[in-house]
């Protein structure tokens, strides 16, 4: 992969890359048609990466559909598909930490998550030596940790985000939405309508424990079967908490239980 990058390159080609963990659907489309307008080639990598996962979590059950994956990816103009079966070494010993970002909200209920983050994406960047790299928006902490981090360490990368792309019933789109029973699948919404209240309320609202409260209590009469991680509401770029909301500054971040599925979201005031 690093040989034919650097064959590209040398040929005046702009890389845009998409990395993802496979189990594509419509929003991992819908980066590749962003990355298509920011770059000569395409890559898409699909690597189900370990060390971003808890030892109690789905590592093992991951969907791994990989025909119909690069079937997808082809049919949607990727260039290049790069499917490495593993990217750690026996003997790998090093790790890239950031450690301010990505604290709190998923950092806090899954401890180790985005230092297996931040390693596997700065090897993906050293292999596939792209100019832009293309990120969803639903996976927020996500990205400002992996921005912080090119900054940081001076990686010679665009970094673009992707708006969330969401079922027709305002579910955010997510490969472990598969895992939902029935029942469930049909209070997943919820999420999105919780957050929306929450945008709503804060015209009136500044107190985000007054702000919580009330839309934890909208989430629970919608859906009885979500079992909250985190609510939270935090500065969008510097994801701190806030000590009252700020219009045009808020990130509102959820993450809800459905049996053993965690579904996250998100929505910028």
């Amino acid at each position: 992969m690093q040989r034919k990058a650097l064959s590209l390159r040398a040929r005046g080609r702009r890389i845009a890359f998409v990395p993802t963990m496979g189990a594509l659907h419509e929003g991992h489309l819908g980066l590749v048609d962003l990355a298509r307008r920011h770059g000569d080639v395409v890559v898409m990598s699909i690597y189900v990466n370990p060390t971003q996962f808890g030892p109690r979590e789905d590592f093992s059950q991951y969907p791994r559909p990989f025909r119909r994956d690069a079937a997808l990816a082809r049919s949607r103009g990727v260039d290049l598909l790069f499917n490495p079966a593993n990217l750690y070494g026996p003997s790998a010993s090093t790790w890239v930490l950031e450690e301010k970002l990505g604290m709190g909200l998923c950092g806090g209920s899954r401890p180790g998550h985005f230092r297996g983050v931040t390693t596997v994406v700065a090897k993906l960047f050293n292999l596939v030596l792209p100019h832009t790299a293309v990120f969803g928006q639903k996976d927020a902490q996500q990205v400002a940790v992996i921005e912080r981090m090119v900054a940081d360490l001076d990686f010679p990368i665009r970094i673009l985000r992707a708006p969330i792309a969401r079922e027709k019933d305002g579910l955010a789109m997510s490969s472990r939405n598969i895992y939902l029973a029935p029942a469930e699948r049909l209070e997943a919404p919820a999420l999105r309508q919780s957050l929306l209240f929450a945008r709503k309320s804060a015209t009136r609202l500044t107190d985000p424990r007054i702000l919580k409260k009330q839309t934890l209590a909208h989430l629970h009469r919608l859906s009885p079967l979500a079992r909250v991680d985190y609510m939270e509401f935090v500065h969008f770029q510097t994801l701190q908490p806030l000590p009252r909301i700020l219009r045009g500054e808020t990130l509102a971040a959820l993450a809800v239980f459905y049996g053993k599925t965690r579904l996250i979201d998100n929505i910028i005031f």
